[in-house]
């Protein structure tokens, strides 16, 4: 008898499979995690399309007209009668449009940071779990050492040793490279450990045995067995991490460290808003935090919501 070739099924159908999942229904039935879901595509939407949404280039100095500094939010300016909806900085720099641009630059280092973080520490995860031996006690035990100091501070020495060895000519254009260097470095830790944890467990079932018995090399049986059955909780760290990583460039920007003045983050709109809360100029600060708010929130319930989706003790 010929046999009956196995064919996919077509693409509405797996879709409409993937709909129908536990997954979905869990998403679907989570107000919270829907509203978080929607803050974040829509801000990561607004500063990816922040050349064609913001109504000024905020760092181009030939659109600048210091006349309109300070001009408070919806009110027309005194000297040139031009508004803006979020109001202008000390340099009549339009704060819509600078939180706009700020969040481009803010996400590329979370997003950036992130993937160094993931990629490092699920590796040196892998390798702890599966080969053991010294290899897993000196991992290991340089991530129970870092994890005996405060990232942020780890983030600061790794961007100051960084920095130093850079070239002064080019330090404001790898200033960005740098900062993602700087915070990926410092929070690969928990990646490492969560997949060390679950290598451990895997590597002792009968796949992984099966896999050796056939004579595949260890570092087949690591990528194609064992990776794909630890990407779960990798995605939830990964998640939560990316608030992490947001907040921890926006620190280092505001206390002088991060982003260049030639590109600046939220949190450098933040140090420069800062000087201005006394004296009456409020929204040069407070758009800019309410947005990193916004972001940094929206990102940790969605990552909350992911943990209890993806965790089949919580089903």
């Amino acid at each position: 008898m010929a046999e009956i070739p196995v064919t996919e099924p077509p693409r509405p159908a797996r879709l409409r499979r993937f709909w129908q999942s536990d997954f979905m229904w869990s998403f679907r039935h989570a107000p919270v995690a829907i509203i978080s879901f929607a803050v974040v595509v829509l801000l990561v939407l607004a500063a990816a399309l922040a050349p064609l949404i913001a109504p000024h280039d905020p760092f181009n100095p030939a659109t600048l007209n210091l006349m309109n500094g300070f001009t408070a939010p919806g009110e027309a300016n005194a000297f040139t009668g031009d508004s803006f909806l979020l109001g202008t900085d000390d340099q009549g720099r339009d704060v819509f449009s600078t939180i706009l641009y700020g969040m481009r630059i803010s996400l590329f280092v979370g997003f950036s940071a992130v993937f160094l973080a993931m990629v490092l520490g699920v590796t040196l995860g892998l390798l702890a779990g599966y080969v053991g031996g010294w290899t897993e006690s000196i991992i290991m035990r340089v991530a129970d050492v870092q994890l005996t100091f405060p990232a942020i501070l780890v983030a600061m020495l790794i961007f100051g040793i960084a920095k130093g060895i850079t070239p002064p000519e080019y330090r404001d254009q790898m200033a960005i490279w740098v900062l993602i260097l700087a915070i990926g470095l410092s929070d690969w830790v928990q990646f490492a450990r969560v997949v060390r944890g679950t290598t451990l467990v895997e590597k002792n079932k009968e796949y992984v045995q099966a896999a050796r018995l056939i004579g595949r090399s260890p570092f087949a049986i690591m990528l194609r067995h064992i990776l794909p059955n630890v990407l779960s909780p990798v995605l939830v760290i990964a998640t939560i991490s990316l608030a992490l990583a947001i907040i921890a460039e926006a620190t280092l920007s505001f206390l002088g460290v991060g982003a260049p003045p030639t590109k600046p983050s939220l949190g450098t709109l933040i140090r420069i808003g800062q000087e201005f809360m006394f004296s009456g100029e409020w929204w040069i600060l407070f758009f800019p935090a309410a947005t990193l708010l916004a972001l940094a929130l929206s990102i940790n319930l969605l990552g909350d919501w992911l943990r209890d989706a993806l965790n089949p003790r919580l089903r």
